[in-house]
């Protein structure tokens, strides 16, 4: 396992980050998993014992039980928290009342005491917003955020799911007021879901914000159980839940592509999946979740896939997001400028 740095700080980070939308299972997260504690513990030992140091929840995950699972599984295996990168998520419906929900200062106070409490912990390492909130002025929601950094129940915010005008508003309003800014943004992001490279990415490499990948596998598409050319067994997760949106028809062309390439170094196309992604310079960590210990088990084996230069070429070639403008005006423009930039300060491709 190595370890990156989380954006712009000196945090160590797996580049595995142990995802925990399995835990639990109430409410819509019966669809992802339901993982009883006994069965928490072992995918938490498994993980640790192959030295990812980064897990990552959500107080809307199983309406909490996924944090207080997550908790007693530190508890229960003895792990030293210092040791840990722990990461978990406000914004979600947590109650009926009005304002059991958003990003207002009441809200985020309330619940990040209810994490902590489930967590049992005294702290959270990366407190990251779930999503954006359309009714909550940014000045409200970083002032909150800014002050657990300052009482030290925070240790860095981060964010997810956000457009790229409303990061940068985001990371232009912390940088004049001078409060915590996000160090990270987690989003979707595979080899089969691009789409972020058309705004988001260029963002986070020039604001040096980390990237903590969410479904890299886009929903079990990229698990290697979904061919043109065969229906996917009854009972996998896409077959109930299609989620995340994937263009399949292009979908089968990339696992057409990596099925010999996985054939060939002996390796799953799934671990072909991660491993693109971990070859990604924008990439922070990459979150996998499990619902049995073999697919945890082949997914931890990704660290070890490595790519020829040709065969990066072949899967960037097969995947590519289709030409859109302003991208294609951009660089027929700056092409006469581009080839004077210094390498360090070149536009991503």
């Amino acid at each position: 396992m190595k370890y990156r740095l989380l954006g712009n700080t000196g945090l160590r980070v797996s580049e595995l980050c142990l995802g925990t939308m399995t835990f639990g299972g109430k409410g819509w997260a019966k669809m992802i998993g339901t993982l009883d504690q006994q069965a928490v513990d072992a995918v938490v030992k498994r993980s640790i014992d192959a030295g990812i140091n980064f897990i990552d929840t959500a107080n809307v995950y199983s309406e909490g039980w996924s944090e207080e699972l997550t908790g007693q599984s530190i508890k229960n295996l003895g792990l030293r928290r210092h040791q840990l990168v722990l990461a978990t998520k406000v914004r979600g419906q947590m109650g009926d009342g009005p304002n059991d929900s958003g990003l207002t200062r009441k809200h985020i106070l309330w619940q990040v005491e209810e994490s902590l409490r489930r967590l049992q912990t005294d702290y959270i390492d990366l407190y990251q917003i779930h999503s954006f909130d359309p009714l909550t002025p940014w000045q409200e929601t970083l002032w909150a955020l800014d002050d657990l950094v300052k009482s030290g129940k925070v240790r860095y915010i981060g964010a997810s799911n956000l457009a790229a005008w409303q990061l940068a508003q985001a990371l232009d309003f912390a940088h004049y007021t001078r409060v915590a800014p996000f160090v990270s943004l987690q989003a979707l992001y595979t080899i089969a879901n691009r789409d972020l490279e058309r705004e988001i990415v260029p963002l986070l490499l020039n604001q040096k914000v980390g990237l903590m990948v969410w479904s890299p596998l886009a929903g079990g598409f990229l698990s290697g159980k979904f061919r043109r050319d065969s229906k996917p067994t009854e009972g996998t997760r896409r077959t109930t839940f299609d989620f995340p949106p994937v263009d399949k028809e292009r979908g089968y062309t990339i696992v057409d592509a990596l099925d010999p390439m996985a054939k060939a170094k002996g390796a799953s196309i799934a671990q072909l999946s991660l491993a693109w992604l971990l070859h990604q310079p924008v990439v922070s960590s990459v979150i996998i979740g499990a619902n049995k210990m073999e697919q945890l088990e082949d997914n931890l084996k990704s660290v070890n896939v490595t790519f020829t230069a040709d065969e990066l070429k072949k899967l960037d070639e097969v995947s590519k997001l289709p030409v859109e403008y302003p991208g294609w005006m951009l660089e027929f423009t700056g092409a006469d400028r581009q080839q004077q930039w210094p390498q360090e300060r070149k536009m991503p491709e």
